[in-house]
């Protein structure tokens, strides 16, 4: 296997800040929006989804591995570990898949890009990716000219292990879950006319929306009262150095990175907004899975044996020393270590030792992608106006989630029967500030939201 190295393709700097500005927080959205809910939620009986149709379960006629190859990407982060592990540890091989490349991406929109090409153009078959982007895709809201990629979330990659931080202009502060004293500092500064900008790692996404959320329960509105602009992962410490930003929301090993360089400290880890709340994703193109149903199961074979030793807190110094590697994160050992092991100084004086706030990767039915989870991300972009109100969620689901394929390797590696769900749904979720996500009744809980764009 060729050493893992960065995919580009000739329209990343061009193309993602073009695609990326046409559906960004402050972007007007209203033509995309419009042509999605004519596609995606006005018929009542939707038996497809932009004439792409639901997925159907094909049982495979025998074992037999259809190819032995897969071209999977990632962002340089802690919760990729499971794909840097299964490589390394020979989970991939173990499972008969002898020819994957793990390719590092300079970005989410790198990401998305090479994901839209596919391996067969130079592109990607599947990667570690922001939960809402296989979605996003599949409806074609932030690929180039609104033109669908239709995509298959296989598993979930890990609960939590996000951080919101702060640079060290607010450290008197002392920022956390409540954002009053922030508002109004955010207020006074942007009062005397100086930019005040909140950080994420791609419109839409996790890291996006676990922003906004904690902004407005707080009363800041994140599209009057601050600018929220996009960054990659990598490029989050240089940038709040050089004052881009007052306040960022990303993975580890970049909000323990901030603190070690003297920068700014960490506010909250996101599990505290909504514990063990669902984080990154491994998803694929549907063309690859439809087309290579046993090679798909056994790279799911493979995260989830990678999800388990990670899980292990035996494992976890070894694993961060393989995540700091140059080829995968390219980060000291020390900006990851702790916060693996889930020891968080927070950089205020706080420090919390082995936190139940910590980064899963399978306890707690970490891998399993539950649908109730999606709808929450779903509800969340219509909140924000990235998706349109009237979109048939329960059909975008149907088509995007592949639960059964996860079902079936649970199956196959002879899974403990409390590692699977008996429900697509977790139930009822309970957020920081007191609000509640009931996935029967989804509609009711963006009615108890108070700062949305959504309009009526």
């Amino acid at each position: 296997m060729e050493s893992p190295k960065k995919t580009e393709t000739a329209v990343d700097c061009a193309a993602n800040t073009a695609v990326d500005a046409a559906t960004d927080m402050s972007g007007n959205r209203r033509t995309f929006i419009k042509q999605t809910a004519s596609m995606f939620g006005l018929a009542a009986g939707l038996g497809s989804i932009g004439g792409m149709g639901f997925p159907s379960i094909v049982m495979a006629q025998s074992t037999k591995l259809e190819t032995t190859k897969a071209k999977l990407g990632f962002i340089a982060l802690t919760d990729a570990a499971p794909f840097f592990i299964a490589e390394e540890k020979g989970f991939f091989k173990k499972h008969g898949m002898t020819d994957v490349e793990i390719t590092k991406q300079t970005s989410w929109g790198t990401t998305r890009d090479n994901l839209v090409l596919g391996s067969a153009n130079s592109g990607i078959d599947g990667a570690h990716i922001l939960t809402p982007m296989p979605y996003l895709m599949t409806v074609g809201a932030i690929t180039a000219n609104n033109i669908p990629t239709p995509m298959y979330i296989l598993a979930r990659l890990n609960l939590g292990g996000q951080c919101i931080s702060v640079g060290n202009e607010y450290k008197d502060l002392k920022v956390g879950l409540d954002t009053k004293e922030f508002a109004k500092a955010v207020a006074a500064k942007k009062a005397t006319g100086k930019p005040v900008n909140a950080a994420v790692t791609f419109p839409g996404g996790t890291h996006d929306l676990w922003m906004r959320y904690w902004l407005a329960a707080g009363g800041i509105d994140p599209t009057q009262n601050i600018s929220t602009i996009v960054v990659p992962p990598p490029q989050m410490v240089a940038n709040m150095k050089v004052g881009n930003m007052d306040t960022f929301c990303v993975c580890e090993p970049w909000n323990l990175q901030l603190i070690h360089q003297g920068i700014g400290y960490t506010a909250n880890t996101t599990s505290e907004i909504w514990a063990n709340h669902p984080e990154k994703a491994f998803a694929m193109r549907k063309d690859y899975v439809d087309a290579n149903p046993n090679a798909t199961k056994a790279l799911m074979m493979a995260v989830m044996e990678a999800q388990m030793y990670c899980e292990d807190p035996a494992n976890r110094e070894e694993v961060a020393k393989i995540c700091s590697q140059r080829k995968w994160i390219n980060a000291p050992m020390a900006d990851i270590v702790d916060r693996m092991k889930g020891d968080f100084d927070y950089g205020t004086g706080r420090v919390v030792t082995n936190s139940p706030h910590q980064m899963r990767y399978w306890k707690d039915q970490a891998s399993y992608p539950f649908q109730s989870h999606d709808l929450w991300f779903l509800m969340e972009n219509i909140r924000w106006g990235y998706l349109p109100s009237k979109l048939d969620t329960k059909a975008l689901i149907k088509q995007v989630n592949r639960e059964d394929i996860w079902r079936a390797a649970a199956k196959d590696l002879k899974i403990a029967a409390a590692d699977i769900p008996k429900s697509t749904s977790r139930g009822v979720e309970k957020f920081f500030d007191g609000k509640v996500f009931d996935p029967a009744k989804p509609q009711a809980y963006l009615d108890s939201l108070k700062i949305k764009t959504l309009k009526a």
